[in-house]
């Protein structure tokens, strides 16, 4: 099951500085693994990123998934928090989810 968690738009300026020119939200969602209620060999959250591109009349959408990453819930609510704060897409968030895990380590 998804659960919405929290979305923003890529401010205009940030865009512009990249070269693009059409907005950009970013929509972030914590995975609750149901399956995993029952069963503790694999982690109970995870979290989506699902990226929305507005090209004119077209759109184009990138996700990412990682269903299984902590049993810890608040963790991963810290997790989905510096993701949205800091505009994480879907192309990059594999990486930012190892450093920002490491350093939790010691939160």
């Amino acid at each position: 099951m998804n659960v919405f968690f929290g979305s923003i738009f890529i401010e205009k300026e940030k865009l512009q500085e990249a070269g693009i020119n059409h907005p950009i939200k970013l929509e972030y969602y914590k995975i609750i693994n149901e399956d995993q209620m029952l069963n503790n060999d694999k982690a109970k959250f995870g979290i989506e990123i699902i990226k929305t591109e507005y090209k004119g009349e077209n759109s184009e959408v990138e996700n990412k998934k990682i269903e299984y990453l902590s049993n810890d819930e608040n963790k991963i609510n810290k997790v989905l928090n510096i993701l949205k704060e800091n505009e994480v897409t879907p192309v990059c968030v594999q990486e930012i989810i190892y450093d920002v895990s490491r350093s939790m380590l010691y939160i």
